[in-house]
């Protein structure tokens, strides 16, 4: 799961222009994050000089390229699922597939993204959809919304929580990212299809916040 804060929201510019940030790690993640949510490739040379350091330093912050590509991409993750979740109303199921539902669209619809994905799909990909900086963030952050419905009683899980969220945002990258894949297009409402019979299979709990009298699954806003 990737994709961009809402307008606004972006992080401090590099030295030399305004809303200047200290150097070190974050100052450099700072840069990177302006320049992937101005949609411009995030070269290492041009951001060292942004940063008025050396190559050299700036690998010794950052680690590497992809490396930091990978940070600046879960951040974006980070603030994307923060937004979407933001005065979701319900609970249970519901809440779950309503701020997926966001998510998911928001991900897809990002311009710094879709910017990124013109110029280095294949590394995306693996960025975005293998064990790392980006699955570990997304999964984190879902297993807390997961946590929150589990302790107000409108959500039982027979897994831990971890699994549940990472197994969900593997569910969740593969359909959203389809057409990176091999497929044509996003399939946001097969992946909310998938999480949605997931979610009902987590326990008698789910199934009573999540079901109707007919024993119908949960169902997305709107549908």
């Amino acid at each position: 799961m990737s994709g961009s804060p809402p307008p606004g929201r972006a992080p401090g510019r590099a030295p030399g222009r305004p809303g200047v940030r200290a150097h070190g790690p974050e100052g450099a993640l700072a840069a990177a994050s302006a320049r992937y949510l101005r949609g411009e490739p995030i070269d290492m040379s041009a951001l060292a000089a942004d940063l008025g350091v050396g190559r050299a330093t700036l690998y010794r912050w950052v680690g590497s390229r992809e490396r930091l590509l990978a940070t600046v991409l879960a951040e974006m993750t980070e603030r994307t699922y923060q937004a979407a979740a933001r005065d979701v109303e319900g609970s249970g199921p519901e809440r779950i597939l309503a701020v997926l539902d966001r998510f998911m669209r928001s991900v897809v619809d990002a311009a710094p993204l879709r910017a990124f994905t013109e110029r280095e799909p294949r590394l995306f990909v693996r960025l975005a959809t293998m064990p790392g900086a980006v699955e570990d963030r997304a999964a984190g952050l879902l297993a807390r919304e997961l946590q929150a419905e589990i302790d107000r009683g409108a959500l039982a899980a027979p897994l831990p929580t971890r699994t549940l969220a990472q197994a969900i945002v593997r569910v969740a990258d593969s359909f959203m990212y389809a057409h990176y894949l091999g497929g044509n297009r996003p399939e946001i409402d097969t992946a909310l299809e998938v999480v949605a019979l997931l979610l009902r299979s987590s326990g008698d709990g789910a199934a009573e916040a999540g079901t109707d009298a007919a024993g119908e699954s949960p169902r997305r806003p709107g549908r």
